[in-house]
């Protein structure tokens, strides 16, 4: 229930700028989590979305289409100087900057704004997105958290134009900068430290709800060398079984939503303390919903049992953190051997799932990785039957990586957090290089009988 004393609080999704990017059920679940505790406490919040693929300015489309993926609006933006050696076309991904300005002008001044950060290199978006509130709202404080604000957090103080950064999950602290910054207080009606009492993410703030991301428990056990999950979230919460199906139930019947995305870490990492029992009680529960895992499952946790009761629970797209199939020389992880591997997709398979809902995530472009490691490993999943997933690496400070991919750069990392992007390949020595790139693309899609009089060849290095 809104309080009359209670501040009017607005939270920005900004733009993406980057050579490509496409809707893959991105939504800006930590951001829309703090909207949920405030208007919980009385708040009234408003939102706006820069990625938003149904402002009204936009072509209709179908929110239930691919599962709720869809394509961002584009528009060509000048490509940064760093990038002069990449052949690729730079933009503008989400709404017109004028629309922007027209939805700012449409709402109540805020009495504080809230503003996220994705990927580290995508703060020029973040950057504009700042400067466009702040020219509607010069005397309303703003504040910016999320990944880049946290990882980055020195480039964003000087650069950002925010009032004030907040680094990690700000759930336990989103109370005290209210208070900070409006002089309004609350008494918490929820525990930080237990995730089944916070509201659920306030998705609804949306125009459409064409999926909904879903947290069974925050925080990674591992500490992986190319990854900074334990960095963003470093303590691990759980969720018990009968809250996630709650969470479940009230998308799915409230506001027929179909499609959830699976953003946990880890969810496999104890099948038998967690992962398991939450899927039992989906099974139990009998919502006929569709599940899709973007973040890659624990291969050690896909046990016969785990296989059957996700098949049972509707999983429908699965995606396996396997990095490498050169088992005998994993130094990034430890989390899985070439049997584990083998066993978990025969599992699968003998669910019921067939060879396209799974695939294997590859890590491509590591520093000092030669083309053909990644095409053994390429090789070496389509062998298992299932489908091999480029994963391009970006360099993330703080990581136990990060250091060899200074090293091994064509840029100055450190200075730079524009040349952290996947999509240029920043820890290989020579210049952007199309072709590296797509014959390890084409090396994933099914093998093709060779036609006669045709050259079915690969290159030397693959």
């Amino acid at each position: 229930m809104l309080r009359a004393d209670a501040p009017h609080v607005l939270f920005v999704n900004p733009w993406i700028h980057d050579f490509a990017a496409y809707d893959v059920w991105a939504k800006p679940l930590g951001l829309l989590s703090l909207a949920a505790i405030l208007r919980q406490h009385g708040c009234r919040v408003s939102y706006i979305d820069c990625l938003d693929r149904f402002h009204p300015r936009m072509p209709p489309s179908d929110p239930g289409a691919r599962h709720g993926r869809g394509p961002y609006l584009k528009t060509p933006l000048p490509k940064p100087p760093q990038f002069a050696d990449v052949r690729r076309r730079f933009g503008r991904y989400g709404i017109d900057p004028a629309w922007f300005r027209e939805d700012l002008g449409r709402i109540d001044p805020p009495d504080l704004v809230m503003v996220t950060s994705a990927m580290t290199y995508w703060y020029p978006g973040v950057h504009e997105a700042v400067a466009s509130v702040k020219a509607a709202f010069p005397r309303t404080p703003l504040l910016l958290g999320g990944t880049y604000a946290t990882l980055c957090r020195d480039h964003a103080r000087a650069s950002s134009g925010a009032d004030e950064l907040f680094s990690g999950p700000a759930e336990s602290a989103v109370l005290d900068l209210v208070k900070t910054h409006t002089g309004w207080t609350a008494a918490p009606q929820f525990n930080p430290d237990h995730l089944d009492t916070y509201p659920f993410p306030a998705f609804d703030l949306q125009r459409r709800i064409p999926c909904v991301p879903l947290l069974t428990a925050r925080g990674c056990p591992f500490a992986c060398a190319y990854c900074a999950a334990h960095l963003l979230e470093p303590r691990r919460l759980r969720r018990s079984p009968e809250s996630v199906v709650a969470e479940l139930d009230y998308w799915h019947r409230r506001w027929g939503v179909l499609d959830f995305v699976l953003y946990d870490d880890a969810f496999l990492a104890d099948p038998q303390g967690h992962g398991l029992p939450v899927l039992e009680a989906v099974v139990r529960s009998g919502l006929a919903v569709r599940f899709h895992t973007p973040n890659a499952l624990h291969i050690r946790g896909i046990t016969a049992e785990a296989a059957r009761l996700m098949f049972r629970a509707g999983f429908r797209m699965l995606r396996l953190g396997l990095e490498t199939a050169e088992f005998e020389d994993r130094e990034l992880d430890r989390k899985v051997t070439a049997a584990e591997f083998d066993r978990a997709v025969r599992r699968l398979k003998a669910a019921g799932f067939r060879r396209g809902q799974i695939g294997a995530y590859l890590l491509a472009g590591l520093p000092g990785q030669e083309a053909a490691a990644v095409a053994r490993s390429i090789d070496a999943v389509k062998r298992a039957g299932i489908t091999p997933v480029l994963a391009y690496y970006s360099p993330i400070p703080g990581t136990a990586l990060w250091d060899r991919a200074v090293a091994s750069s064509r840029y100055d990392l450190a200075a730079e957090p524009l040349c952290t992007n996947n999509a240029v390949l920043p820890c290989r020595r020579e210049p952007f290089d199309w072709h590296w790139l797509s014959e390890l693309k084409r090396r994933t899609e099914p093998q093709k009988p060779a036609r006669r009089g045709i050259d079915n060849h690969r290159p030397a290095y693959l």
